[in-house]
């Protein structure tokens, strides 16, 4: 249900304005990283995060998914800049590919999102958080080389991301280490039962204090203790303007050459890739977001496909990135208490005040904040009781789970989650295939029941139970919980009933579909059965 009265907003105010700055103080270094490792100018990812902010977070359906700029996206974009000779051509791209994303939004295709299966959705969110803390550990250890690469892994490779991992234990800064492991610590007792029953310090969120205390630790280090201080490099580097009126100046606004890459037969190509993926991981977000909402609110689907469409239409046209709804942040955000889309809103404020008033003072934040907020949101999508859950479930949930994980970490979102779906539809198939008829035998009386939807997939099976009847037997064929019957399961049962009486077996038919067909089977069998 979409909450559209503004009492509901102000009543969690006191929750999402500072889920909001927990937001924002994760995004801001993302959406930098992701503009550099895109090849495109670092403030059109500011400008991608602000549009998502201010503007789509309204128009969305979702309560709590933020969208901005996705790692998952930049190799698309970086090709997309070399291939079309620059930035404005992206920049039309992304505008043709909002428009693509509007009209799926209103053909309502949507309704894919619905058919991923809930094993592999759990398993793309426990991928993220180990990819979040694979990627995390060398930052919060102070060996920082690819900030960009946090939400995915983009251009890189598991293994260079493990190698990197290992990297990082032979480049350790004490004041990095020492700023995480107090922030991990500070995050652990704020999500402590004893801790949230304090009126008064839960109103402080957890990831707030840790960036309070590593700006503290840092400036005291820095007069008292300079070797445990931390360094420039390892703090949120965000562009300082002189002026607040100077942020309009990085707007990249259409003009003549804009207009002429519309006749570039590539622009089209690079519009249609962009809109799909985007559009796939936006719905891959947002169902993964619905599973992680403490209130299990459902979005709807289309409304979310309308909403990027209009984002990216807009940030084509003023210079930013393009988008989508994005799983990491929209995870930090349900972590961070998160209840309603102000807090996605409040995000994309405080994106606009760093950049208009505040980016000398937000330079000031080291790095190693981030990381532990990031680590706790990767544990607590990977927690070690979600793997045993699904292992208690069986099988058929257990192994799309494990396999969707580990397709992920060894290729990259949508290629584990392709690989995850096709292991989840053959679990889906087989599951079905077995539940579709059920056979069980008391003495020499046999009930064959036809269950739920009966497809010519089940005529092996039903043709491997009809021939281990025996002679001298009875059967029942009950098919009154079967809604749909197909035609090859109804001529393989014709052709048992014809053939019973050879085998001088009595045949019972309770509520199957198409009897006006096989009465007259149904009486021969009875009557040389008794006979």
């Amino acid at each position: 249900m979409i909450h559209k009265h503004t009492q509901y907003y102000f009543r969690h105010l006191k929750d999402d304005i500072p889920a909001g700055i927990v937001v924002f103080l994760v995004a801001l270094p993302l959406c930098l990283g992701i503009a550099l490792a895109s090849g495109a100018p670092l403030f059109s990812g500011l400008i991608g995060g602000l549009i998502g902010g201010l503007i789509v977070a309204w128009l969305s359906g979702s309560q709590l998914a933020v969208s901005g700029p996705a790692a998952g996206l930049a190799v698309i974009v970086f090709n997309a800049i070399e291939t079309l000779g620059g930035f404005q051509g992206l920049l039309v791209a992304c505008v043709l590919a909002g428009i693509m994303q509007l009209m799926l939004g209103f053909l309502r295709a949507g309704i894919i999102g619905a058919f991923f299966p809930a094993a592999v959705i759990k398993g793309m969110l426990a991928a993220i958080g180990l990819i979040l803390i694979i990627k995390q550990i060398p930052h919060a250890t102070g060996y920082h080389t690819s900030y960009e690469g946090d939400e995915s892994y983009m251009k890189e490779t598991a293994q260079s991301s493990f190698i990197e991992l290992f990297d990082a234990f032979g480049g350790i800064s004490p004041g990095s280490v020492m700023i995480s492991v107090v922030a991990l610590l500070l995050l652990m007792l704020w999500s402590t039962a004893w801790f949230k029953k304090q009126k008064l310090l839960k109103l402080v969120p957890g990831p707030l204090a840790a960036v309070v205390w590593g700006i503290a630790y840092n400036s005291v280090a820095r007069q008292f203790a300079p070797e445990w201080a931390v360094s420039g490099e390892h703090l949120v580097s965000l562009p300082v303007s002189e002026k607040a009126i100077d942020f309009f100046d990085n707007f990249v606004l259409p003009n003549a050459s804009y207009l002429s890459h519309l006749g570039n037969p590539h622009v089209y190509t690079v519009a249609v890739t962009i809109a799909i993926i985007a559009s796939l991981e936006t719905l891959l977000s947002l169902e993964a977001t619905d599973k992680l909402d403490p209130m299990k609110r459902l979005a709807p689907t289309n409304r979310e496909l309308k909403a990027q469409g209009v984002g990216n239409i807009i940030s084509g046209l003023i210079g930013g990135l393009p988008m989508t709804a994005v799983i990491v942040r929209s995870a930090a955000n349900i972590n961070a208490g998160g209840q309603t889309r102000v807090a996605c809103f409040t995000h994309g404020v405080c994106l606009l005040l760093s950049v208009m008033f505040l980016s000398q003072y937000l330079n000031h934040i080291p790095l190693a904040c981030l990381a532990a907020i990031l680590l706790h949101t990767g544990y607590k999508l990977a927690n070690p009781a979600l793997f045993k859950s699904f292992y208690r479930k069986g099988m058929s949930q257990f192994l799309p789970f494990v396999i969707t994980i580990i397709a992920i970490l060894a290729t990259d979102l949508l290629k584990g989650m392709a690989i995850g779906m096709i292991i989840g539809l053959f679990f889906v198939i087989k599951t079905n295939y077995h539940a579709a008829i059920t056979f069980i035998q008391d003495g020499s009386h046999y009930l064959l029941s036809l269950n739920k939807d009966v497809s010519f997939l089940n005529k092996a099976l039903l043709r491997k139970f009809i021939l281990s009847i025996p002679e001298q037997s009875t059967v029942t064929i009950n098919a009154s919980k079967a809604k749909f019957i197909d035609h090859d399961i109804m001529e393989t049962i014709e052709d048992f009933l014809a053939a019973a009486p050879d085998s001088n077996i009595k045949v019972e038919l309770i509520d199957l579909h198409g009897k006006d067909k096989i009465n007259k089977h149904e009486a021969i069998v009875i009557l040389n059965g008794d006979s």
